[in-house]
């Protein structure tokens, strides 16, 4: 039996060019997932999976990695991946959970989440820079895919779009932090401010400098939070419940590729 060609994509090739290399080996549809906020010390962890149509309808005008957008443009950009993705699906971890669980089996147990979460169940899944275990299709880690692969771009904005509102709508029920300004990384305003008011329920007492400011980071991090900085009662959104908050599903009617649309690339990455 004859092996088939080794599929090579060149980065060069676009951001479109990975998922449509995988659409002519007959995975049609492909899912991207990515995150917002593993690096912040305040906030929640926001994991988001997205499915485009094939071939140019799923080209959205200026989609890219969403770090590279302005607010502005992440906001159109968003706006276009809801209106015509096939699915998406936007997962909430709050920090108390980061804290408990730890930061990478959040990350991975959301990104899992948000991939099941879709409407559109994917035939190959691309993620963006390690793998994501416990799913049942084929799927591939792409270093930077948020800036190699359209899908893994779609879903980066879904998580940051959503993170960055939800870090806003913080600011106003914990002024003096600037949330709304820095999204809870950190930075010598967010640094001063800590230091000036200590942490609230908000941050992530695993953190080694939310630790250091409450005098906890003697302590393992996973015992850090003290009890008076859980929430109250869960953050829902959508109708979900639990720790882990689904926020947003969505799916668009699936329509036959027309005949002769241009989808011939060369595949795999280089």
């Amino acid at each position: 039996m004859l092996t088939p060609p080794r599929t090579v994509v060149r980065r060069e090739a676009g951001l479109y060019a990975l998922e449509r290399a995988l659409q002519r080996r007959g995975f049609r549809y492909v899912a991207g997932a990515d995150e917002a906020g593993r690096g912040a010390c305040a906030g929640p962890l926001v994991a988001a999976a997205a499915v485009l149509p094939e071939g140019r309808r799923g080209e959205i005008d200026g989609l890219a990695d969403s770090k590279l957008l302005t607010p502005a443009s992440r906001e159109r950009v968003y706006d276009e991946v809801v209106a015509r993705a096939l699915a998406y699906a936007v997962v909430i971890i709050p920090a108390e959970e980061v804290d408990a669980r730890g930061l990478h089996v959040c990350n991975l147990a959301a990104m899992r989440r948000a991939l099941a979460s879709l409407t559109v169940r994917p035939e190959y899944v691309l993620t963006d820079g390690f793998g994501v275990d416990g799913l049942d299709v084929p799927g591939l880690a792409v270093w930077k895919g948020d800036r190699v692969a359209a899908c893994v771009a779609a879903a980066s904005v879904l998580a940051k779009v959503t993170r960055d509102r939800i870090m806003v709508e913080l600011d106003a029920t914990h002024p003096g932090y600037g949330f709304a300004e820095h999204k809870g990384y950190i930075t010598a305003d967010h640094t001063a401010a800590l230091r000036e008011h200590g942490p609230c329920r908000e941050h992530r007492f695993s953190y080694v400098n939310v630790a250091t400011v409450s005098g906890l980071d003697g302590r393992p991090p996973r015992s850090r939070r003290p009890l008076g900085a859980s929430r109250d009662e869960p953050m829902e959104r959508s109708g979900s419940a639990g720790g882990t908050v689904g926020v947003a599903l969505g799916e668009q009617p699936q329509r036959p590729a027309p005949v002769g649309e241009d989808v011939v690339m060369e595949g795999g990455v280089e």
